[in-house]
């Protein structure tokens, strides 16, 4: 979660003026997070603070709003008749193409006052915050602290690999390439095999011979292998056991995998480092059609990024 500055330029340059709304604070129950966002512009909308009345009522008052910055604070029950019973505040920043320098220009962690004044002292505690984002590494959360709101910049967290862009490939990338934190990189043999359409921050890279690539993919990248060849997909599971990786899911039957944990051990792998592959990938009893297999290994890495933050989230408290 952080503030999207790609999304936000590719809007603006389509639509040239775009309101930017997110949620800045929360007290009980809420349909979304602190840091949640939406863009609104005059003929649409992307993004989501949660839907229903909140969100209906926001993106009416972005469109009339004339204020560079907006603070606001909705009761989600008696205000809006939701059932959350909680309130939210939400901060609503008008932005033009002129204003995207600025913002490039603020590093990781991008702070401003709300509503804006060119006589704001920058408190303390967001001194502290930025100085850390900027200089340690450490993202802040979104937060509105002191009167100012604070969000790092959003950069994907994982780089996930799919080799191979068939009727699977190409369902994966439909369904993985919304989700906020995946840098997805894209290979294939052939430039033929990919849509006319390739989803922002996705990266296509076709190569002749794709295990070559693995030197350049980093050792705590995801690997999703599903290629049009068996034996493709075996080199890419050897190179892959070589090089290092935090999750890699082969797509195929038991009678597959059985297969190549037999070659795959005659090329010097112990049973430990094979049984680091997943195969199948997702979830088979959902089915065969692209579409499911690609819903159930979302999931799946859903669910292994989730372990994996409570995991760093016990280790930052111990």
């Amino acid at each position: 979660m952080g503030f999207d500055l790609n999304d936000l330029r590719q809007h603006l340059t389509r639509h040239g003026r775009v309101v930017r709304v997110v949620i800045a604070s929360i007290r009980g129950s809420s349909p979304r997070e602190v840091g949640a966002a939406m863009l609104v512009w005059d003929s649409g909308q992307s993004g989501t603070i949660g839907g229903g009345a909140l969100e209906y009522e926001a993106a009416a008052a972005a469109r009339r709003q004339e204020v560079s910055s907006r603070l606001s604070t909705h009761a989600l029950g008696p205000d809006l008749g939701q059932c959350c019973g909680g309130s939210v505040t939400l901060v609503s920043e008008v932005y033009t193409k002129a204003d995207l320098a600025q913002l490039e220009q603020a590093g990781d962690v991008i702070a401003r006052p709300v509503p804006p004044t060119s006589q704001a002292e920058v408190p303390l505690a967001v001194k502290r915050l930025v100085a850390q984002g900027r200089g340690q590494g450490q993202r802040p959360a979104p937060q509105l602290i002191e009167g100012w709101m604070l969000e790092p910049v959003h950069k994907p967290q994982t780089d996930l690999w799919i080799w191979g862009a068939g009727h699977v490939g190409r369902a994966l990338v439909d369904v993985l390439s919304p989700l906020p934190d995946l840098a997805i990189t894209w290979i294939d043999t052939s430039t033929a095999r990919y849509p006319a359409h390739i989803p922002p921050g996705v990266t296509q890279l076709p190569a002749a011979t794709p295990p070559l690539l693995l030197r350049h993919a980093p050792v705590n990248a995801q690997h999703l292998v599903l290629t049009y060849s068996h034996e493709l997909d075996l080199a890419l599971c050897h190179g892959l056991l070589s090089h290092g990786f935090s999750f890699a899911g082969l797509i195929g039957s038991a009678t597959k995998w059985a297969r190549f944990r037999s070659r795959l051990a005659g090329l010097g792998h112990s049973p430990a480092e094979i049984s680091r592959i997943t195969c199948p990938i997702g979830a088979p009893a959902l089915g065969k059609h692209p579409q499911m297999i690609a819903v159930g290994v979302a999931a799946e890495l859903l669910a292994l990024s989730s372990s994996n933050e409570k995991k760093l989230e016990k280790e930052r408290r111990a």
